[in-house]
């Protein structure tokens, strides 16, 4: 088993992704017996290989190197490996990783203790935060907030995309941002990076003035306090100056400068004792938070004099001011003392001025008012000397509303009717806005009436109940049998009177409540509308109040009691849950002030059967059996239940429920006639349920894999290829896929062009199939669409977008740089060396070169292949040095009980012929607090005319770059090449090692061979990352 998959390693690292044997397109399936998460990492190394330029083969972090030689001890270990991955059979499905990335404008980058991070970055910018993920399905992304504040909400929302992209950010948009990624497999992944949002807004002075007493006439004392204060990120810096002078603790005895406690530099206090006349001057404070984010110092100024005072106002309106609604109301405020002149704002007690107000100055005025403009307006001077001045008014705009009226028979009497010769009480209300204006009066028939010692007209006291006016009438006689009037007015006018009729006769009887037998209990199906009735009897009708009598919950409306005036309860698309009890009582308003009267009305909702599934879709191949069940969940009346089956508008089967709640269709062999939407029918007195099933044929949609190894290649200048990697998802599900149909057309066009990709044998689940387009243009995107063909025919499609994309810095796991690129994979020249390094390629390179120096083609042997170099012609001097840095690499946290850091393997291929050769040397700077370079690897002298691998073993603690450093020789031939640069997570393979390059603290020791077992054991059997 080792030696066959040698071969394939050997086989794929053969095997040059630029050689199509004359076809435009390649097409590759990945074995399906080496797809475990270690098979895709061969699979990986099988792509790598197709690259233009063979890379070195990779050493791949975690897993077993196979070769024909390895040991006994070794192949144990790798058959163990091998054995353990195969159980899950998932082939390059794999959970979700993630890492968030930002766009590189922060001002400040830290990191925290071993996992957190803190992006920082100036109110107003553009906050970009990208979440990288791998894992096959490609998994689906949710941006989520936790903020400083609770109550604070991210937007309302969540963002499903990959890049957060927040414009001007403000501050309480700082936090902590989560990505989380999930895919089905494993746990969700979950990463987090903390937003600091930096501002500084304009410093405010206030001044605090205290007079002290004169005690036995010795002294009398002036003191002044100079408070500063700014909002800021991070904690701002203060600093005082008197005139040009700037003022420190201790400079001046008069002067004392301190931070209040528990402030923690949220202040700064400019204390002056005992006023002197140089302290009449002009005083500046400066607040600063050191130029982080570039955001500049801010200075306020304040004019300290013998002048200087607290403001003082009065308001030129009565308290309260009462109008009528649509009057126009000014209020006049004005200063009437302050040094410097203050500032005059208006605010309301409860929410915002009405939007119709206009503001002049201390003036404001409000056009038209309304009831609702109502309440306690102030106007509020400050000018930042002692404490602000406020005046306040209460603005009161005339209402009557809400007229009502009670009878209350004779309270001495339990019989509850109106009778000759006992008393009567009628009772009027309103609700009065003043309530002091308030007035009523009685009317007998149209004429007045007043008060006597039958007819006792009365007022109820207002914190009993409010607005209330009543009339007794003493030993109720014949002729007291009539039409009685209250009336309410208001004494300022400008409202319309509330009238209120009442009348007494020998037909004034108290209410009664029935419910006509019809209408209880009362059936209606579920979205029809009904109609509750009670019949009320008696004179004056009173108002009806609905409300549930089964269960404390809110009635239609809302409210849990519903009015009702003849005594009918309209109730619109009725719902299952609206059955049950109502009770309909009389209220004491517009009627007698008795014992409420009740009624019961019962209401029953028959809706149709709930059903699951209401949809599902069944994908089957041909000649198979598939069974449906469609399921009764709930229905009323539950009795008698029917169903029938059809295929379209084919009936297949009809029958009754007996104790069964559910009923199944089979179809024992599919064939083209069986396929379609099969319809489940189930049927009561209120209508049908129906579960719909979708049988088909139809493939699933293609899975696109994401994580290949770097897709995309360059063979000629301005094309590219790029290497298409799929899953099947569910293959098993349908008949066999015999081609896939890939349509592809470049951004923005309309046409597609298809070809169809032929399919031998079964595909696995998690098989990884890879076909190779080329002839890209550079740099332009293209839309590639996938759809799988069986014989039932297409398949459902899938695309995705495809992009010539420049490398980046991931979260380092594996990083290959060929210098093909124009932004030379983002390597910078240093600008503290002598000259650059340049990029190069045999075919473009100057006609004057010098010769008997530099390679001839690049590492691969093309000559259209780039490479980087440093051209060691005239003018450039012995010793001189081109320094090239790599991007820098961000390591994976690491873990606070593990033994040893990340070990990554650096390897990268030189070129140094010629007689005048210098010095090749390469440095790891490890960022941090102080910048290190530790030297890693050197070289020198002639190697002659052929390109050189060196493989090195890194472990940074924190993240790091590495530096290419030529120095020129003796002479014009000396130039040095490198190309194919790469890191892999994880050690180097033992064959490729060239400890005698590697320098100490730098470095680390190799693991020794009898704990590699071990190791490799330790991973296997604990959680992956």
């Amino acid at each position: 088993m080792s030696v066959g998959c040698a071969g394939l390693l050997r086989s794929a690292h053969g095997r040059r992704r630029g050689r199509t044997d004359g076809r435009r397109f390649l097409l590759r399936r990945a074995v399906p017996g080496y797809l475990g998460s270690a098979r895709a990492r061969v699979e990986r190394a099988r792509l790598a290989a197709g690259l233009r330029k063979v890379p070195p083969r990779p050493p791949w972090a975690g897993y077993v190197h196979v070769h024909v030689k390895m040991d006994l001890v070794y192949g144990l270990v790798w058959l163990l490996t091998v054995l353990l991955e195969g159980i899950s059979g998932q082939g390059v499905y794999a959970p979700p990783t993630v890492r968030i990335v930002h766009s590189g404008l922060a001002c400040n980058i830290e990191e925290e203790r071993y996992s957190e991070r803190v992006y920082t970055i100036r109110e107003g910018e553009t906050l970009e935060l990208t979440c990288l993920v791998t894992g096959h399905p490609r998994p689906q992304i949710r941006w989520t907030k936790t903020a400083g504040s609770a109550s604070d909400r991210f937007q309302d929302s969540s963002v499903f995309n990959e890049t957060l992209r927040i414009t001007n950010i403000q501050r309480h948009q700082g936090g902590r941002y989560y990505c989380k990624a999930e895919n089905g497999l494993g746990s969700p992944a979950i990463k987090s990076i903390r937003v600091d949002v930096y501002y500084l807004d304009d410093p405010v002075v206030t001044v605090h003035q205290s007079i002290g007493e004169a005690k036995e006439q010795f002294y009398y004392e002036r003191t002044v306090f100079l408070r500063c204060v700014a909002n800021s990120n991070p904690p701002v810096r203060y600093s005082w100056r008197r005139g040009q002078e700037v003022l420190l603790q201790g400079s001046d005895k008069g002067v004392e400068i301190y931070e209040p406690f528990f402030t923690q530099g949220e202040t700064k206090i400019l204390k002056l004792k005992n006023l002197r006349p140089q302290d009449y001057a002009n005083y500046s404070c400066i607040a600063s938070v050191r130029n982080v984010c570039n955001i500049p110092d801010k200075m306020v100024s304040f004019r300290l004099s013998n002048k200087t005072a607290s403001p003082s106002i009065k308001l030129l309106v009565d308290d309260p001011i009462v109008v009528n609604p649509g009057e126009a109301i000014t209020l006049v405020c004005v200063t009437t003392g302050g040094e410097p002149a203050p500032t005059l704002t208006w605010v309301r007690s409860f929410g915002t001025l009405p939007e119709k107000t206009v503001l002049n100055g201390g003036t404001l005025t409000i056009p038209a008012i309304t009831s609702e403009d109502a309440g306690t307006y102030s106007c509020i001077a400050n000018n930042n000397v002692g404490n602000p001045a406020k005046k306040s008014t209460n603005i009161i705009v005339r209402a009557l509303k809400k007229g009502r009226f009670w009878i209350t028979p004779d309270p001495y009497h339990k019989d509850d009717n109106i009778q000759i010769g006992r008393e009567v009480k009628i009772s009027c209300q309103v609700e009065a806005v003043p309530s002091e204006e308030l007035t009523f009066s009685w009317f007998k028939n149209g004429r007045p009436l007043r008060s006597s010692e039958r007819m006792v007209i009365t007022q109820t006291d207002p914190d009993v109940s409010p607005g209330t006016t009543n009339l007794d009438i003493i030993d109720l006689k014949f002729t007291d049998f009539g039409t009685y009037t209250c009336v309410a007015s208001l004494k300022g006018g400008g409202i319309s009177d509330i009238s209120i009729d009442v009348n007494i006769s020998s037909s004034t009887v108290p209410p009664n409540l029935t419910v006509p037998q019809e209408k209880s209990p009362l059936v209606t199906r579920e979205g029809d509308t009904i109609e509750l009735q009670c019949q009320v009897t008696g004179k004056p009708k009173p108002i009806i109040l609905w409300s549930r009598a089964d269960k404390e919950v809110a009635m239609p409306d809302g409210s849990m009691q519903m009015e009702s005036y003849d005594g009918t309860l309209r109730i619109v698309n009725v719902s299952r849950e609206m059955s049950g009890m109502y009770r309909c009582q009389t209220s004491q308003y517009n009627g007698f002030n008795v014992k409420p009267r009740e009624a019961l009305v019962q209401l029953i909702v028959q809706y149709p059967p709930a059903v699951e599934p209401a949809f599902l879709e069944i994908r089957q191949g041909q000649d198979r059996s598939v069974t449906m069940s469609c399921r009764v969940l709930r229905a009323y009346p539950i009795r008698v239940l029917t169903y029938e089956w059809r295929l379209g508008n084919k009936l297949l089967r009809t029958g009754q429920f007996d104790s069964q709640e559910y009923t199944e269709y089979p179809v024992k062999s599919l064939s083209n006639e069986n396929y379609g939407v099969y319809n489940c029918s189930i049927i009561n007195e209120a209508g049908a349920g129906r579960c719909s099933f979708l049988v088909t044929g139809k493939a699933y949609a293609p899975e696109f894999y994401y994580d290949t190894y770097n897709p995309v290649w360059q063979n000629r200048h301005r094309v590219y290829s790029y290497s298409l990697q799929w899953t099947q998802m569910n293959p098993d599900a349908v008949d066999r896929i015999v081609a896939y149909r890939l349509g592809i057309r470049q951004a923005g066009q309309q046409r597609w062009w298809e070809q169809e990709i032929k399919i031998n044998g079964n595909i696995q689940k998690g098989e990884l199939i890879t076909y190779n387009l080329t002839e890209l243009i550079k740099p332009e995107a293209y839309e590639v669409r996938l759809t799988p063909l069986t014989k039932f025919g297409e398949g459902d499609s899938t695309i995705r977008v495809i992009k010539y994309s420049a490398p980046v810095n991931p979260h380092l796991r594996e990083f290959h740089c060929g210098f093909e690129d124009g932004n030379i994979c983002l390597f910078t020249q240093d600008d503290t060396d002598n000259f650059d390094w340049t990029k190069q390629s045999t075919a473009t390179r100057n006609t004057k070169y010098t010769p008997n120096t530099g390679p001839n083609a690049d590492r691969s042997g093309s000559k259209e292949g780039f490479y980087m170099y440093i051209e060691t012609s005239r003018p450039r001097l012995e010793g001189e040095k081109a320094r090239l840095l790599s991007p820098v690499f961000s390591i994976a946290p690491k873990n606070p009980y593990g033994p040893t850091n990340t070990a990554y393997c650096f390897s990268f291929f030189y070129h140094m012929y010629g007689q005048h050769i210098g010095v090749l040397n390469v440095y790891l700077r490890l960022k941090g607090q102080t910048t290190i370079e530790n030297p890693l690897w050197s070289s020198s002298g002639n190697k002659g005319q052929r390109w050189n691998e060196a493989h090195v073993n890194i472990y940074p603690i924190t993240s790091f770059q590495l530096i290419f450093e030529g120095i020129r020789g003796p002479g014009i031939e000396g130039d040095i090449a490198i190309d194919d640069v790469s890191i892999a997570e994880g050690e180097c393979a033992k064959q490729d090692l060239t400890t005698k390059n590697s320098v100490d603290g730098a470095v680390g020791i190799l693991v020794h061979l009898w704990l590699f077992p071990v190791i490799v054991l330790i991973s296997i059997l604990s959680p992956r990352r």
